[in-house]
């Protein structure tokens, strides 16, 4: 179960109806990734492209294998040709065979490599009874022979069939990663809306304590000046509006929150809590420097490199079709065929072979150039694609750049901002309470602070936001110093 880190919510928001849950940007991600169905699908993608790239490296280790015919029985009539007689001649077979092959097959492999060959130790042996005429004719054969298997002028399928496996994994992989990051963005502007609005509450809740701060101030001069009543009276109508205000972000804090729950997968009766902590991380970060990471670390961009990859593998294969090519095979063995099973053991024969197959391909109408065109098309179109995507990853990493850097020192301005409002506020509380000013001069200077505060939030909203876009352009977590792409898969 997900281990939950305390947060102090500064406002009571709702009443406890279910487990209490403390979200923080990285919680909520955490939550997420837990809980996402697509994850959890691509995380199996991944085991299953693995286990079949297991199977194609177990594939260049022996297989041992046998055939079995038992038993092979023939009592049909068949056309043969008769040479004697020179014409066919309907036959009547009546034959039983019983028949095993057993064999030890391998890839030759040269320096770790495939070459496309394979090389077989076999055992073959039958026993073939045959009835003529009313006489049985029993035969007992076998035969033990190595035999080697070499295609010349073709596409290694062993080489390319072991590349496309391993490509597949890292495919899936880099998906994995592309998803994960969607995910982080997504849930990162939630998390963030939610910030939003429980440090707009904090906002409304400190305005409303600091008007019910005045109050007091009021009352004691109408105490000494009747006739400055409405002064309570407009600041009672402040109050009240600045009440409402907290209730409606409230109420929109808690829409928020369901929706939140519903994208996290979480109990509709549990409760969320965002504690609204502001913090600017002072991040240097060289434009060269992000695009390297962005052009290094997309995961899509090296998806889009698989992808250009498997064009080419498909050429290479075009390049094999309807194309010259040899097979050379050699066989070298014993074998002994007898009528009698205890002397088929005994005196063998050699038993070797050479064949050499050749294909020559004369007229086509120039299908097979057509057909390695249209796959070198597209690849080229690969090639396209990487292009474009390594400009716009690059556009778009310097745009969020400055996006980030200005408001970042805009922040870090209206940080500044707020604390001297803040002290001017508590400067024209006193002057209030002397009758150095007004107390609509005072209301003034408290609807200011409020605004410097919302333009802070507004500011440091987009500052948040722009450092999560240059996170999801470059995979790459600036404010903990962290690549996204070297986290564990699982």
């Amino acid at each position: 179960m997900l281990k939950k880190t305390c947060l102090i919510i500064l406002l009571p928001l709702v009443l406890w109806a279910g487990e209490p849950v403390h979200l923080t940007f990285d919680s909520a991600v955490k939550i997420a990734m837990e809980n996402s169905y697509r994850i959890k699908s691509l995380e199996m993608e991944i085991e299953r492209t693995k286990l079949r790239l297991q199977a194609r490296q177990a594939g260049l280790k022996s297989k041992v294998y046998m055939n079995l015919e038992t038993p092979d029985l023939q009592q049909i009539s068949e056309y043969k040709w008769n040479s004697s007689l020179r014409r066919d001649e309907i036959v009547r077979q009546n034959t039983r065979q019983w028949q095993s092959e057993l064999s030890i097959k391998q890839p030759v492999m040269l320096f770790g490599y495939p070459t496309n060959g394979y090389i077989s130790l076999n055992y073959n042996v039958y026993r073939y009874r045959q009835r003529d005429n009313g006489h049985h004719i029993l035969d007992y054969y076998n035969r033990l022979y190595m035999k080697y298997e070499q295609p010349l002028f073709r596409p290694n399928e062993l080489k390319n069939d072991l590349e496309r496996a391993r490509l597949a994994v890292r495919e899936n992989e880099l998906e994995y990663i592309d998803d994960r990051m969607e995910i982080i963005d997504d849930i990162g502007e939630d998390y963030y809306e939610l910030f939003s609005l429980a440090f707009r509450q904090k906002i409304f809740n400190q305005q409303l304590e600091l008007l019910q701060s005045i109050l007091p101030l009021a009352e004691s001069h109408i105490a000494t000046d009747s006739s400055r009543l409405s002064e309570k009276v407009q600041l009672e109508l402040e109050i009240t509006n600045e009440k409402e205000n907290l209730l409606e972000s409230r109420s929109e804090f808690r829409r928020e929150a369901a929706d939140m729950k519903q994208r996290l997968r979480l109990n509709m009766d549990d409760s969320l809590y965002v504690t609204p902590d502001v913090h600017i991380p002072n991040i240097t970060i060289k434009q060269q420097e992000a695009i390297q990471l962005g052009l290094q670390s997309n995961a899509y961009l090296k998806q889009l490199h698989i992808y250009k990859r498997f064009s080419e593998l498909d050429v290479q294969e075009e390049k094999g079709e309807n194309s010259f090519h040899v097979n050379l095979e050699f066989t070298y063995g014993l074998e002994k065929k007898d009528d009698r099973f205890q002397q088929m053991w005994q005196e063998y024969d050699n038993s070797n072979s050479v064949t050499v197959n050749a294909y020559v391909p004369l007229w086509d109408w120039g299908e097979r150039k057509k057909m390695i065109q249209a796959e070198m098309v597209d690849v080229r179109r690969r090639k396209l694609e990487i292009e474009e995507r390594r400009e716009r990853i690059k556009k778009d990493i310097i745009n969020e750049l400055t996006n980030m850097r200005e408001y970042q020192q805009r922040s870090l301005n209206m940080q500044q901002s707020r604390d001297t409002s803040q002290r001017f506020v508590e400067l024209s509380m006193e002057q209030y309470a002397d009758n150095d000013i007004s107390l609509q001069d005072l209301l003034q200077i408290v609807r200011q602070h409020k605004e410097t505060e919302l333009k802070f939030l507004d500011t440091y909203m987009g500052y948040r936001y722009a450092l999560l876009d240059l996170m999801n352009e470059t995979f790459y977590d600036f404010e903990n110093s962290q690549s996204l792409t070297d986290a564990e898969l699982y």
